[in-house]
């Protein structure tokens, strides 16, 4: 079986799985992360979202061959408990959740859409989380959320 240099989080992580074998499963069985979720297994839904660059993409379809090499970041590497990211910190404050299913491939999305836009507009805003499920219908509070941290973040 082959070995793929990882950069997950910040750190190298080195990790021995078959060229096809979908990120999400290295993520969530080899390397105990939990933010990413399994959805649909087909990257439709939203729920398995990574930053990989700047750029929010689904786990469950990206073999793990594709991202040797590159910056992926997961939400637990977006901020710490004592230090968490503007987003993770808004959403709390917004209450912009229920079950949480979603959240963490939500905040993904909202994290590269302002690297690209620093202040996105409400509209912006719903176009970028367009691919991203909510059974909950806690979408409103998601989008109030994620505004509050781009005027935040712009201060």
């Amino acid at each position: 079986m082959p070995t793929y240099q990882l950069h997950i989080n910040g750190s190298a992580r080195a990790v021995s799985a078959e060229a096809e074998t979908p990120l999400l499963t290295i993520l969530r069985h080899e390397l105990g992360l939990s933010g990413p979720r399994f959805g649909c297994g087909q990257g439709e839904c939203g729920a398995c979202r990574v930053l990989v660059g700047d750029q929010s993409m689904p786990s469950c379809d990206t073999p793990v061959w594709a991202v040797e090499g590159k910056a992926v970041t997961t939400v637990e590497g977006l901020g710490s408990e004592a230090g968490p990211h503007p987003l993770q910190a808004a959403f709390l404050e917004a209450q912009a959740m229920q079950c949480g299913y979603c959240v963490s491939g939500i905040i993904i999305t909202a994290a590269a859409l302002l690297k690209r836009v620093p202040r996105p507009s409400e509209v912006e805003v719903r176009e970028a989380l367009d691919r991203n499920l909510c059974r909950c219908g806690a979408h409103n509070r998601m989008v109030r959320a994620i505004l509050r941290a781009s005027e935040e973040m712009a201060a």
